[in-house]
């Protein structure tokens, strides 16, 4: 079996210097649950405002699947140049409080999960690292005129306790931060996550919404100062194309609507009842929603809101 640090690169740093041990981490990976595009706005959001300091970077050449998530790269008239190759990274962020934390950040690995969750483990353990939390988010048939739900989840009891709109008991297709949550708890590490409810017929555009959302939960947890002003202001112009498409448009009006009924019948009930599903109706299907709404997300591009693409 491959050595499981062999697949990380550190930077000239001092694992055990002072004031890299004991500080939080923040973990955000791109892949199986980016609804809204959550995680590349966050990353955007804190490298570009909060003094990033690159420590490591994971080899993802031994991680990424090529074929399946094809890295860019520009043709400019006669030759390629620029490849953006993936990076999967470990950043030392200073918030808006002068508090540093960790920010593990990148694509979501496709192959040897059990060997990058060894090395993340055992940099947790290296520094000393007190909190590990993560976020997320999913598509769910809610209304975007509505508050967003979470779920939360891990070990610390404290800082997930009360706080889920949804919290059910299910069999789930697992994603890397699932199985590395399961480990850190395992190693005796202390870890909560937040995975944010998102409008299903928003999810594959960019939903700034969302991020504000993820923000307020970590920072929340991790007791940082995190910016969100220029998410929030995204947010207010895409609200108002938003309301422009629905009230154009009779039948996706239609659905909001059925969307807000159900969700306010659900919202006493949310610690033991789904907000996917009432008594007598079955979870909308996905085929209906993407009909329905073919045509409003189209609007918004035409109108110069966030394009569909594939998260």
């Amino acid at each position: 079996m491959l050595d499981y640090q062999s697949l990380i690169r550190f930077e000239d740093i001092d694992l055990d210097a002072p004031e890299l041990q004991g500080l939080d981490l923040l973990i955000g990976m791109r892949g199986h649950a980016d609804a809204g595009h959550v995680v590349s706005q966050v990353r955007a959001e804190l490298l570009d405002s909060l003094n990033p300091r690159l420590l490591a970077t994971f080899d993802t050449d031994q991680l990424i699947n090529y074929r399946e998530r094809r890295p860019q790269i520009s043709f400019l008239g006669d030759h390629f140049a620029a490849y953006q190759p993936p990076r999967l990274e470990l950043y030392l962020l200073t918030d808006g409080l002068e508090q540093d934390f960790f920010f593990l950040t990148g694509p979501e690995p496709d192959l040897a999960w059990e060997r990058v969750t060894q090395a993340v483990v055992a940099l947790v353990e290296a520094l000393n690292i007190k909190l590990s939390v993560s976020f997320g988010a999913v598509p769910m048939p809610v209304p975007h005129t509505r508050p967003l739900g979470v779920t939360a989840h891990g070990n610390r009891k404290d800082l997930i306790e009360g706080i889920s709109t949804w919290a059910p008991t299910a069999e789930l297709p697992a994603s890397f931060v699932n199985l590395l949550e399961v480990r850190l708890i395992e190693a005796g590490r202390d870890v909560a996550g937040y995975s944010i409810h998102t409008p299903h017929y928003l999810s594959e555009a960019e939903y700034p919404q969302v991020a504000v959302g993820a923000l307020e939960y970590v920072g929340a947890a991790m007791e940082l100062g995190l910016p969100t002003d220029r998410l929030r202001e995204a947010g207010r112009r895409l609200e108002t194309q938003i309301a422009e498409q629905v009230a154009g448009s009779p039948d996706v009006q239609k659905m909001v609507d059925n969307f807000e009924e159900r969700f306010d019948q659900h919202v006493p009930e949310t610690e033991r009842r789904s907000l996917l599903m009432s008594a007598d109706a079955e979870v909308p299907d996905g085929e209906e929603l993407a009909l329905a709404f073919e045509a409003f997300l189209s609007g918004m591009d035409d109108q110069g809101g966030p394009a569909v693409t594939d998260s």
